[in-house]
């Protein structure tokens, strides 16, 4: 599956970190379209563009609470000379038929209720008094609490033009129109839609089931007491809340411990329910990087080349990085950095162009911009490296401020981040004032 197993590397290769990406992205294939229903397609893909059934709103509606009118009644209206019209009946929302309304009537309506035949105008119940005779009110009382409003006589004391207060059918949009094209992400707004032209389903590409693991026998879950030599798992948890954010339905399991054993049983057991796995740490050249041990030896028995390759890539932090497959139906894995920078970076970098590409977004990548860097001193960079720094940006002056240090343990200052500063593999120096690329984070 991998597309590393068309190049020859060998185990000294240092790749890129675009040969890396690219490697990732022709791997990485969209996930086959479902029919969902709506609040179940939230966050996934269209695939097919969605036609108009049925113009919004469908039918001529009022805009107000008020009273349904011909113009030419209420024609010079004014609270000295009132337009004294004839109430016929009430037109609410969802009824079906409405009193015709004829010269010197009027009908009280609703908001959203249909204009009633013969009527041109809204007038909104404040410019009346309500039919009960009593100058300008500032509501409308309900039919059970005032029967007599309905079919009494109102005084309305403001002229209207037609059409005013009246929502025009197909003003929203019109039948045979295009409401959502392929490749739009459905949020609550494009649900409403999709709801109001009466589609219960939609063909969309699923979120991707990303399952994330750290490993390391000093880890130990938040809440829980540590002991001497134990530290907190913050990876799985930065992980997970990042592959949600990206868009994918995300699985954090337990910290495994350093045995390789177990973490391939693991891995295995959580294959049913990914479409991506995750794992953190046990991937550099420590006697106990179990991530290495485990996996590097396994392939898919049906597929030339697949399986997991361990990687050193020219970037600081998260040089060492492993993609690949695993299990039967050949479910990528991307083995991350353990330090908690180098992890998050790696993340943003390759696991979230991969979680997009599952679902079929043609734009993978985050934002980028160029901004000149604020700095109180020259920023050093490794030779023959991309470095990728932590920095604040600031959008209305065009300048990006480093955060913390180089450092890819330092897990306080990425929380303070909204950028990475981006110094290329042929920079070993950026000074102050200097324009710089910038990824945006937010």
């Amino acid at each position: 599956m991998s597309n590393a197993a068309t190049r020859v590397t060998g185990q000294d290769h240092i790749w890129s970190v675009s040969e890396h990406l690219e490697d990732i992205l022709t791997t990485v294939r969209p996930l086959e379209p479902i029919e969902l229903h709506l609040l179940d397609a939230q966050g996934c893909v269209l695939v097919e563009d969605v036609t108009v059934p049925v113009s919004l709103p469908p039918f001529d509606n009022s805009s107000m609470d008020g009273y349904a009118v011909r113009v030419a009644d209420v024609s010079g209206a004014s609270e000295e000379f009132p337009a004294v019209l004839t109430v016929v009946g009430d037109v609410a929302a969802g009824q079906a038929a409405q009193p015709a309304v004829g010269p010197g009537q009027a009908a009280r309506i609703m908001t959203g209720a249909p204009l009633p035949p013969g009527a041109e105008a809204v007038v909104p119940v404040e410019w009346t008094d309500g039919g009960l005779g009593a100058g300008p009110v500032s509501g409308m009382r309900a039919h059970s609490a005032a029967p007599e409003a309905a079919y009494g006589r109102v005084h309305v004391y403001r002229p209207a033009e037609a059409r005013a207060h009246v929502r025009a059918k197909g003003s929203d949009v019109k039948a045979g129109e295009r409401a959502l094209e392929a490749g739009t992400v459905l949020g609550p707004p494009q649900i409403a839609l999709l709801a109001a032209i009466g589609r219960g389903t939609v063909r969309v590409r699923p979120r991707p089931r990303v399952v994330v693991l750290s490993t390391g026998s000093e880890l130990v879950q938040p809440g829980e007491e540590l002991e001497d030599g134990q530290i907190y798992d913050s990876n799985s948890f930065a992980l997970t809340a990042a592959a949600r954010d990206a868009g994918a339905m995300a699985y954090r399991v337990g910290a495994v411990a350093d045995d390789a054993d177990t973490l391939r049983a693991t891995i295995e057991d959580q294959l049913i329910r990914a479409d991506l796995i995750v794992t953190t740490g046990g991937v550099s050249v420590g006697a106990y990087d179990v991530v290495k041990e485990a996996l590097s030896y396994v392939g898919d028995e049906d597929e030339a080349g697949s399986g997991i390759e361990f990687r050193k890539l020219a970037m600081q932090p998260g040089k060492p990085q492993g993609f690949g497959s695993i299990g039967p139906d050949h479910t990528p894995l991307l083995a991350l950095p353990g330090n908690p920078v180098s992890s998050y970076v790696s993340f943003e970098l390759f696991v979230r162009p991969a979680i997009r590409a599952l679902m079929g977004l043609a734009d993978v990548h985050r934002p980028t911009t160029r901004a000149v860097l604020e700095a109180g001193k020259a920023l050093s960079s490794p030779a023959a490296k991309r470095q990728f720094l932590r920095g604040r940006y600031d959008a209305g002056t065009g300048t990006v401020t480093p955060v913390g240090g180089a450092g890819s343990h330092l897990i306080a200052a990425l929380a303070h981040a909204d950028a990475l500063i981006v110094i290329p593999e042929d920079t070993t120096s950026v000074e102050p004032g200097t324009e710089v690329e910038v990824v945006l984070l937010g």
